[in-house]
């Protein structure tokens, strides 16, 4: 795919009409891409623990996190409701010498590790499979396609592409750095890896590790490395089931067009209905697949099942 810079709007209605999956499961799906984690492909996932060694893929949720308020977008506010101090003053009430602590967070759910629910982007007023955008998503919440339903079917097989330390200066991409299929290939190949249908993809930039040592800086919003638009008939083409980062935004920042915004996110969730994971810890995982050479493994990453939220945190679990 070519790119004319001058035209987002012609560029992105034409990714949509030629990679959209509306109606491949039906007229009331609510789970898009993730249709192509079957039962099969958990099996194939589960045989992939060897050494029972597991990774956390999440960032923590706390109040140093990188969010700077953007659209609201804050850290999250962690409030204790019982205390040690309640206890030990013998203000909790309870008998017998019973007493603990209880807590509060207040959060927006896209603040950290997080998937995209298909509610979360519309493209020209259409949501996924083509309902229209006020008639799925209200001020009730997401009615149709709620991160709810993604509770239970998103494990499988996971794949780690470390783009960073195969294509990068010392494990890292720079910010502004557009990851094409050329480059997705690479890592492909460098890993010794297959990629297809109903696989979990998780897209190393570096650009997580860049912002621990240098401070977090515009993570959250700012320039980053990220698949560039031009992947968008990979991601459909290889049929697979989630692709996750450990960028804010998933796609490349700036965006590839003049007076654009997260293009291909207008194209992947509403038309393709492919669930997008964001903000994602890869860096620990990814040592240890380099170390060993098997960028496979089982995942699990159900979200919390906020009733009607169009995107909910999650801890992923990686299982080699």
């Amino acid at each position: 795919m070519t790119l004319d810079r001058t035209d987002p709007e012609g560029a992105i209605a034409a990714a949509a009409a030629k990679y959209s999956n509306w109606g491949r499961w039906g007229d009331g799906d609510v789970l898009g891409t993730v249709n192509f984690i079957d039962e099969a492909k958990r099996r194939e996932g589960a045989a992939l623990v060897r050494q029972g060694v597991s990774f956390s893929l999440s960032q923590r949720f706390g109040i140093d996190g990188p969010q700077k308020g953007w659209r609201r977008r804050t850290n999250p506010v962690h409030t204790m409701l019982d205390t040690g101090t309640d206890a030990a003053l013998g203000i909790q009430g309870f008998p017998h010498g019973f007493s603990g602590a209880d807590d509060v967070i207040a959060m927006p759910l896209q603040c950290s590790t997080q998937w995209d629910g298909l509610g979360h982007i519309f493209d020209r007023g259409k949501a996924w499979n083509g309902r229209p955008a006020e008639r799925v998503v209200t001020s009730e919440g997401d009615l149709v396609t709620g991160i709810e339903h993604m509770a239970g079917p998103v494990a499988g097989r996971g794949v780690l592409l470390d783009v960073g330390r195969v294509r990068g200066e010392d494990g890292e991409l720079p910010d502004g750095f557009a990851i094409t299929e050329e480059h997705l290939r690479a890592a492909i190949d460098a890993h010794g890896v297959a990629v297809g249908r109903g696989d979990i993809v998780c897209v190393r930039t570096g650009q997580l590790a860049r912002a621990r040592r240098d401070g977090w800086g515009d993570y959250a919003g700012g320039p980053a490395p990220g698949l560039s638009f031009t992947a968008a008939g990979w991601l459909h083409r290889t049929e697979i089931a989630a692709i996750a980062t450990d960028t804010w935004g998933f796609e490349v920042r700036p965006n590839e067009f003049d007076d654009a915004f997260q293009p291909l996110h207008q194209v992947v969730i509403p038309n393709m209905g492919l669930l997008v994971g964001e903000l994602w810890d890869l860096d620990a995982l990814a040592a240890h697949c380099a170390a060993d050479g098997v960028h496979e493994f089982w995942l699990t990453a159900g979200p919390i099942p906020v009733t009607g939220a169009v995107g909910a945190p999650v801890n992923p679990i990686a299982v080699k």
